[in-house]
């Protein structure tokens, strides 16, 4: 595996992490009922964490 091979590997990681937190964060900004008409997952804030979508059924 060449060196820019794990830069690219690596860049692709980050632009989709980045991604889902932007997703996150613009799904945060919403409103609650929004968030219940639209169906989006529960949405769990931790007082330790940042807050995160909860996938769980």
């Amino acid at each position: 595996m060449s060196i820019l091979s794990s830069v690219g590997r690596i860049a692709t990681h980050y632009s989709a992490a980045r991604a889902r937190y932007r997703s996150e964060r613009a799904l945060l900004s919403l409103p609650i009922e929004l968030h219940k008409d639209i169906g989006w997952p529960e949405i769990v804030v931790d007082a330790q964490n940042s807050p995160r979508i909860d996938l769980a059924p």
